[in-house]
């Protein structure tokens, strides 16, 4: 038993090391002094940190991936709220099919999604770019809104919602002021990772950026593909620092137990 326990133990620490060996690579690889990632670095310097700063089109994608995502989780927030809703409380004819058409983004490879985007928002119906973009964010936003609502409102007792509506509360007022206060902290981790997918989205968003609109980390494929100093590796570093306070604040939320129920 102490021999097999061993044996997990090992395996356990060479998938960590699998997960995160890559990550502390590029971690330690951004403080290269010189204009060429290098592993191990020959020093230390943060001036690709700040080098950051100086691109002007890592700001502007920065922002535009940030509007992007917030703009995207509102509409998502609208549509998959009340999605949400009605697959949990209700039973109708077709709930499985509709559950299936809003989960669908997360089941069809991106490139496939990204292309028929291209082909039918952009191509066909001429939208501008930045509404093409703002479209696809929010399809694949919407299955983690409803899932991670919809994963909180199993927790929740609806007799206390038919309570409120036997003592004479309207439905929509029962609905804001029982059923959301319930599930607040649900929601708020729904947009929080609809948020990360959208900010960090590269294959919707190669098809649906064009001149003068793009996201940051497309700008990032770009700017690889003419320089190959650690400015790149710099700005990793930051998305994962930005990546993993949300996480921290997801689970503080919520909890793993939520996303392995149903």
């Amino acid at each position: 038993m102490q021999e097999k326990n061993r044996g997990l133990g090992l395996f356990t620490l060479l998938v960590y090391l699998f997960l995160l060996g890559p990550l502390l690579i590029i971690a330690v690889a951004s403080f290269e002094p010189s204009s060429v990632l290098k592993f191990p670095p020959t020093g230390f310097s943060l001036k690709w940190y700040h080098n950051i700063l100086e691109v002007t089109m890592f700001l502007k994608t920065f922002k535009t991936s940030i509007v992007v995502s917030l703009i995207g989780n509102l509409l998502a927030l609208l549509i998959g709220v009340p999605a949400a809703y009605a697959l949990s409380r209700f039973q109708f004819k077709g709930k499985d099919a509709l559950n299936a058409i809003f989960i669908s983004p997360v089941l069809i490879p991106g490139i496939v999604l990204g292309f028929t985007m291209l082909r039918y928002l952009i191509v066909a119906y001429q939208l501008p770019i930045y509404a093409a973009l703002l479209i696809g964010h929010t399809v694949i936003m919407l299955p983690f809104i409803i899932r991670v609502i919809a994963s909180s409102l199993a927790n929740f007792d609806f007799a206390v919602e038919e309570a409120a509506l036997s003592l004479g509360a309207g439905q929509l007022e029962t609905f804001f002021k029982v059923v959301l206060p319930n599930i607040k902290s649900g929601i708020i981790a729904a947009v929080l990772i609809a948020f990360l997918e959208s900010f960090n989205n590269v294959d919707i968003s190669v098809f649906m950026t064009g001149p003068g609109v793009s996201t940051l980390p497309i700008q990032m494929l770009t700017y690889v593909e003419n320089h190959f100093d650690p400015t790149i590796a710099g700005i990793s570093v930051l998305l994962m620092i930005f990546t993993g306070i949300f996480m921290f604040i997801i689970e503080r939320l919520m909890g793993l137990s939520y996303f392995t129920k149903r």
